[in-house]
């Protein structure tokens, strides 16, 4: 199965993706900011991480390059 980051600042969409991205038969791990975000995609090795642009602290590009 899949992995799937999914990151955002806003509970009520990363609540959505989530639905939407479980309903599809893909594994879901979500955060709620680009810091949590770089210490879960250590720890869970996700397939794909999917990303808000604008965040506070660390920015959905800021994580990008990061991550790269």
């Amino acid at each position: 199965m899949e992995k799937i980051m999914y990151v955002d600042d806003d509970p009520e969409i990363r609540e959505i993706i989530q639905d939407i991205l479980t309903k599809e038969g893909f594994s879901v791990v979500m955060a709620k900011d680009g810091q949590e975000a770089l210490g879960l995609a250590k720890a869970e090795k996700p397939d794909l991480v999917i990303s808000d642009f604008l965040m506070p602290g660390l920015t959905g590009d800021q994580l990008c390059m990061v991550l790269k």
